[in-house]
């Protein structure tokens, strides 16, 4: 699917940061399907595809950067549905419903391939030190589809940082995450608190930079901002949500965010871990719920920072 989507930008020379007019164009000419843009009253959702009338109808309320990634979506479903097909085929899922899903994200990564491609999206990103708000600016992306494009950069031959994407909701929910690093992710449950993902609801639109370090002793150079979707409406609420990046810091030198962390001692990171559930750490005071499976002890005489005392 990279490979593909890379083809594709490279032979139809498409504008690289200024991508609508192409994608709108590829549409028309190579697939039949005219782009209209509504108000986002009328709108069924952000993107509605209706393949007898070939229109795909956007919601007046998208970004541009969330305009171009329907289009490209929209090529990948349209123009790739064989090699789409043949992938979901080899995964051998167990339903319907989560071959449905898996068609639908690899149009999604196929998405961020074409708005990103591989080569030229890997060289700057290396030579802007992954700093993001420029490379947003190169590619006309948003922040989190740069944040998971620099996940997904591992092809063979030529591989990039391994970082950790994740998308976080109010309640600590993940919605979203991908990782080329050991970084640990709860799959049930809230995550860690101190981790600065949760941070970042305080202080909105800020990038917030941490050095963490797990319970396995790796530490990493994290970094966290809210992005927000307009709901359009005065009862369509807004959607905020986090978006957290980082590496371990073996790459430090390479990730721009890590510039002035001390990186030399140990002391110096913020210890967290995947959840209270499955975290052994005994001095945490941010702690909700004692470890899956220790013994719990209540001392009537003595009130600490932590509720109880385990074993």
């Amino acid at each position: 699917m990279d490979e593909a989507a890379e083809a594709l930008a490279k032979a139809e020379g498409f504008n690289l940061g200024q991508m609508y007019n192409d994608l709108a164009a590829y549409l028309d000419i190579h697939l039949g399907v005219r782009v209209r843009v509504i108000p986002a009253d009328e709108a069924e959702g952000m993107r509605h595809f209706d393949p007898v009338a070939g229109t795909l109808t956007l919601s007046s309320q998208l970004p541009m950067p969330s305009r171009n990634f329907h289009l490209a979506h929209q090529i990948g479903i349209l123009a790739y549905r064989s090699l789409i097909d043949g992938i979901v085929e080899t995964a051998d899922l167990s339903s319907e419903e989560a071959s449905a899903i898996c068609r639908v994200e690899l149009a999604n990564y196929f998405a961020g391939a074409l708005l990103m491609p591989y080569g030229i999206f890997a060289e700057q990103a290396r030579a802007l030190k992954h700093d993001i708000e420029q490379l947003q600016g190169r590619f006309g992306a948003s922040f989190e589809q740069v944040c998971h494009r620099l996940s997904t950069l591992q092809r063979p031959g030529a591989r990039g940082v391994p970082f950790y994407f994740v998308r976080v909701d109010r309640a600590g929910n993940i919605t979203k995450r991908h990782s080329a690093t050991r970084f640990h992710f709860t799959r049930f449950g809230g995550a860690c608190p101190q981790w600065n993902v949760h941070e970042a609801f305080a202080q909105p639109g800020r990038i917030l930079v941490q050095l963490a370090r797990m319970p396995d002793n790796v530490s990493y150079v994290c970094i966290a901002r809210t992005v927000t979707r307009r709901g359009g409406g005065w009862k369509r609420p807004d959607r905020l949500c986090a978006i957290g990046l980082g590496c371990e810091i073996a790459h430090a030198s390479d990730f721009i965010y890590a510039a002035g962390l001390d990186l030399s001692h140990d002391e110096a990171a913020t210890p967290i871990g995947v959840n209270c559930r499955i975290c052994e750490r005994r001095d945490c005071r941010q702690r909700a719920f004692p470890p899956i499976g220790s013994r719990i002890s209540i001392d009537e005489n003595t009130r600490g920072f932590v509720p109880y005392q385990f074993c």
